[in-house]
């Protein structure tokens, strides 16, 4: 096929979709696999982003291997495994306000925020109205997200292709670096610890000499640590481990589940959407443009968003309306807007730059890494005359993204406010059914005992990373960029003859260089004590 167009490259993605592999067939219609990937991969994200101690993360780490497993490492199976994961991205971010609504439970840090107003709505007999609340407030951030992606993306990959060299595509992953171990986790220190721990994990038994590096002598460190076992450990075990122990000290002091009768009109009125619209629209810009921006994430964009939300609701309530923190459903709908928009806008440094912005993206990358065929970053976007099977994949994902959009607007939630019940599993029963079912799915993807343990043994590191506060999320995205650091310098320092400092031979990369350090030195300056 010649001579194609960018319009020709949006149909052929279009058709990959709804015109792809059959899965089956419904009242005599075919039904693509993608489509279903997408549907099932929804609706299991809804579920475990309803049920306390699971969510995204976790149902993406179980299934991956599972998925590589059935679909096996080909073409073909890029799209309905990324369309899964997409679902489950999208729908256990709808999903969460569930716990955090019914029963005071944030499932993950970002729907703190959105039980300061949910659950005294539900308190006060309007639990299924604060849980529409939040539907409409997430998929409508969540769908202004791929909006702006599907825009960005492939300008700022082609502006990426067109000004960077292999120098400076070597100094933005070491800005990328830089600026995740800085924001992430609170503290500076902390961050780059996390991500120091990332890049000395990466490089064991790796590089291109003949002799393994840091591997002690031993056959298991030789040939490296698998990345989906150092990703599963310390994000998930690491996870499990914690809630266990929380769960043994909490034993004798956990209280049961209030039952609240529903009192009211529980309907989401055109008044009711008129009065949170402008909130949604204030935290979707917020989520989205902080969404862009790798490592960051949804718990910022919440906090971000519900503080804006608050200032403006202060300004303008009337004496009757409830305030943020006391049932304003105005707080749900700037909480969930900000959080959800940060999924969409996330995948623009991954589709552009190669760079994942969060723990769902990581799990993209590793979904294309272990299938093949696809690999993330600028040259994804070369509109070639010729066929480019990658920017097909591209377009095959904004299609699945836009209609998991379309699922969530629609039947997204009727299964959220249907699956509140799920919130009821108790947890010292539902995570050692996770454990297991997380180590099994790895031992899928390796068929190597060896991957199991060293899963265990990530675990354990993130389980004291948690206790000291560190944040597991740049030491995963040092471990994924680590190779693609070294592979790139390798290549920048042959192109360059041997240059040394060829870092600094280049004004952009010198810039990133200088960038990266400002962040660094910026985030660890202590602010001056006053004097008397």
């Amino acid at each position: 096929m010649t001579d194609l167009g960018a319009l020709d490259y949006v149909l052929l993605g279009i058709q990959a979709v709804f015109a792809g592999p059959e899965a089956f067939s419904l009242l005599g219609l075919p039904i693509p696999i993608t489509v279903a990937m997408v549907t099932i991969g929804l609706i299991t994200g809804i579920i475990v982003g309803a049920t306390p101690g699971l969510g995204g993360v976790i149902a993406m780490a179980i299934s991956l291997p599972i998925l590589i497993s059935i679909f096996g490492f080909n073409s073909d199976a890029l799209l309905p495994v990324l369309g899964f994961l997409i679902g489950v991205m999208k729908g256990s971010t709808v999903g969460g306000a569930v716990p955090a609504i019914l029963f005071n439970t944030p499932g993950t840090p970002d729907a703190f925020m959105t039980t300061l107003d949910g659950y005294p709505m539900a308190k006060a007999g309007k639990a299924r109205k604060a849980l529409k609340i939040a539907h409409f407030s997430s998929v409508s951030g969540d769908t202004f997200s791929d909006m702006v992606l599907i825009v960005c993306a492939p300008f700022l990959a082609i502006l990426v292709e067109a000004y960077l060299d292999l120098p400076e595509k070597t100094a933005l992953i070491i800005l990328s670096l830089s600026f995740i171990a800085a924001v992430v986790g609170g503290s500076p220190a902390k961050g780059l610890l996390s991500c120091g721990l990332g890049l000395l994990a990466v490089y064991i038994g790796t590089g291109e000499d003949f002799y393994p590096r840091l591997s002690f002598g031993t056959d298991a460190l030789s040939d490296g640590i698998p990345i989906t076992a150092a990703v599963i450990g310390v994000l998930v075990l690491g996870a499990i481990f914690v809630e266990l122990e929380d769960l043994w000290h909490q034993k004798r002091t956990s209280g049961g589940i209030q039952i609240i009768k529903e009192v009211g009109d529980q309907r989401l009125h055109w008044a009711d959407i008129r009065r949170i619209l402008p909130f949604i629209g204030r935290s979707a810009v917020i989520g989205t443009a902080i969404g862009a921006l790798p490592g960051i994430g949804s718990t910022l964009a919440a906090t971000i968003g519900y503080a804006t939300g608050k200032r403006r609701h202060d300004r303008r309530k009337a004496p009757d309306d409830p305030s943020f923190g006391n049932g304003a459903p105005e707080g749900i709908a700037a909480t969930e807007a900000a959080n959800s928009s940060v999924s969409g806008a996330n995948l623009i440094p991954v589709l552009s730059l190669g760079i994942p912005g969060n723990t769902a993206a990581v799990f993209l990358i590793l979904a294309a890494e272990s299938i093949g065929g696809f690999n993330p970053g600028p040259s994804v976007f070369k509109f070639t005359t010729d066929l480019n099977p990658e920017l097909v994949i591209v377009f095959g994902l904004f299609t699945a993204m836009i209609f998991a959009n379309l699922l969530n607007w629609t039947i997204g939630g009727v299964f959220m406010r249907s699956l509140g019940v799920l919130a009821r599993i108790p947890k010292q029963l539902l995570l050692p059914v996770v454990f297991l079912l997380t180590l099994a799915s790895l031992y899928v993807q390796e068929t190597d005992m060896s991957a199991v343990w060293f899963a265990f043994g990530f675990g354990v590191l993130g389980y004291f990373m948690r206790r000291f506060a560190i944040s597991p999320l740049p030491f995963v995205i040092a471990f994924v960029l680590g190779s693609r650091l070294e592979d790139t310098a390798r290549q920048a320092f042959s192109a360059t003859g041997g240059d040394p400092f060829f870092l600094f031979k280049s004004p952009i990369a010198a810039i990133f260089i200088l960038a990266a350090v400002a962040v660094i030195v910026l985030s660890l300056r202590k602010p001056e004590a006053k004097s008397a």
